[in-house]
């Protein structure tokens, strides 16, 4: 199977593209009133902060038709326990942002849980906002009996300025869709104390190791012989004697001596168990040890609510195996899908933005070279462009945006048109950054004066260059008023001041005439060391 990544409602792509028990592990971060800023995603390549403020999606819920006929789905779709904890909630709730959420969440649990395999396990990561609300319908859905554990990770560490208890940690609720399901023991070091007070025994060659009863623990005649010397213990030794020998010429039999130097028979012989060769202690369910994504972290994207890689990976390593597939409904910028591949796992991400979709397909292709996977939902052609821009143009300038390596400007959010939707950085003399502006037309009626719009935002903001993207063929009057605004002239040539590009021709491949492009505004993820594994993997 060729990894997917997929733009659009999970809920759609879910029913439509995922087939049922195909999937062995579920994670999920799904957002509520999380009060993060969606609109940090890229930086200037100063180190400031960019005036690109990108609202990704609006992270409230309300309630209304949408939901209204999510409730009615659930209540009429033969969901038993299910719909009667969704009524017993909208009894308590009633119609407010809460009980949206919770209903939008219901018919989409209710399709992963389909989708999961017998044996498969899910993940839901989420804040103290709305985690009680989202147990009790999970019980509904998996059942109670399915629960197994409710993980505690501390996110962060105490704010100094909190009126309450400082809130430092998430909840994430693991649940399996049976009562067989994947698990590998994930274990932790031992603790320097446990080391220094267990394995406090070192021949001289820095082994640290403890001593351990070998007498039997169950009557064993046939374990009852001589050794060295040593008369067998009452129930018999816990080797046998060839296993006893192996042990004896391995080193890892303590015998017990007298002052002279002989064996002291009184006594019995232990087992050496070298700290090297011992497995850490089984991990608990309260996580201290992941830090959160700081602002000096490598991995970091500028994504707000991105996560660390070894959180993904320790939930990944621990409920699937090479070649299980992974499945993020609310993949974000894509750590749980990056973690997949790492782990080389087959994975399935779904995000509702363009802009998430993008910058996971950048994450991606920088962290391992040449990966092979496939995107849907994304316009590959005319039609499907147009098809985008009519649903919603704010997706669409986000996608066309994309297209030309431009950081994205502007959101859903309400004020004037500032005439920007994207920004292109670079440096005409190999040293000073500037500026082409990208400004993105999705409708038919294009004409002369967005053109002189244009050039009044490239003069407001001292930028260099202006890109005006359409998806109407540009009118000859708009092509005569481009080349009325002159060239900007740089070391390396002349450059047109205003440059017009058709969405046909950036299919085609066309790119905007700009010298020197500065990279260095989207973060780059780091390659990953082994990336041709990987890439052979997938």
């Amino acid at each position: 199977m060729t990894n997917q990544l997929y733009y659009g409602d999970n809920l759609q792509v879910l029913r439509d593209c995922v087939a049922s028990e195909s999937v062995d592990l579920v994670y999920l971060d799904p957002p509520f009133n999380s009060q993060a800023t969606y609109n940090v995603l890229f930086k200037a390549p100063t180190g400031q902060q960019s005036q690109a403020q990108i609202e990704a999606f609006e992270d409230t819920w309300h309630w209304n038709d949408h939901a209204e006929e999510a409730f009615d789905e659930v209540m009429h779709g033969g969901n038993g326990d299910v719909a009667e904890m969704l009524r017993a909630m909208r009894s308590f709730l009633d119609e407010n942002d809460m009980m949206a959420y919770l209903t939008m969440m219901a018919v989409r649990l209710l399709e992963l849980r389909r989708v999961l395999k017998p044996t498969g396990s899910l993940y839901l990561h989420c804040d103290p906002t709305a985690s009680h609300y989202l147990k009790v319908l999970m019980d509904g859905i998996f059942g109670a009996e399915s629960f197994r554990n409710e993980i505690i990770w501390k996110r962060t560490t105490t704010h100094s300025d909190s009126k309450t208890w400082s809130r430092v940690s998430d909840s994430i609720f693991f649940y399996t869709k049976g009562r067989t399901f994947m698990w590998n023991t994930p274990r932790e070091p031992h603790s320097e104390e446990y080391v220094a007070d267990k394995y406090c025994n070192d021949d001289g060659d820095g082994r640290r190791y403890q001593l351990d009863n070998m007498t039997s623990p169950n009557t064993r005649p046939n374990m009852m012989y001589e050794w060295k010397g040593f008369p067998y213990p009452a129930k018999g030794w816990r080797y046998s004697k060839e296993t006893m020998a192996k042990l004896d010429t391995e080193g890892r039999v303590w015998y017990p001596t007298n002052k002279d130097g002989t064996f002291d028979t009184a006594k019995r012989p232990r087992l050496k168990r070298y700290l090297d060769q011992m497995e850490g202690g089984v991990m608990g369910n309260i996580w201290t040890d992941i830090s959160p994504i700081n602002s000096q972290a490598q991995e970091r994207l500028g994504y707000p609510t991105q996560k660390p890689l070894a959180l993904l990976e320790r939930v990944i390593r621990a409920s699937s195996n090479e070649g299980d597939t992974v499945l993020d409904p609310f993949c974000g910028c894509g750590t749980a899908v990056h973690a997949a591949q790492r782990l080389r796992r087959k994975w399935v991400g779904i995000d509702i933005t363009h802009l998430a979709i993008s910058l996971i397909e950048r994450r991606l292709n920088d962290a391992f070279p040449g990966i092979a996977f496939e995107v849907h939902g994304t316009p590959k052609d005319l039609d499907g462009a147009r098809a985008l821009a009519a649903a919603d143009k704010y997706q669409f300038q986000w996608w066309a945006v994309s297209l030309v390596e431009a950081v994205p400007y502007g959101g859903r959010r309400k004020g004037a048109d500032t005439g920007i939707d994207g920004t292109i950085y670079f440096k005409p003399d190999g040293k000073t950054t500037e500026r082409a502006i990208v400004s993105v037309k999705g409708g038919d009626n294009v004409g002369v004066p967005m053109i002189r719009d244009l050039g009044h935002v490239i003069d407001r903001e001292k930028a260099k260059i202006g890109v005006f993207i359409t998806l109407a063929e540009p009118t000859r009057p708009m092509q005569t008023e481009a080349v009325k605004a002159g060239f900007y002239e740089t070391p390396y040539g002349k450059y047109p001041k205003i440059q017009l590009l058709t969405v046909a021709e950036l299919f085609a491949g066309k790119k905007p005439s700009i010298p020197l492009v500065d990279p260095s505004a989207f973060k780059k993820a780091a390659k990953e060391q082994d990336a041709e594994q990987h890439n052979l993997f997938s």
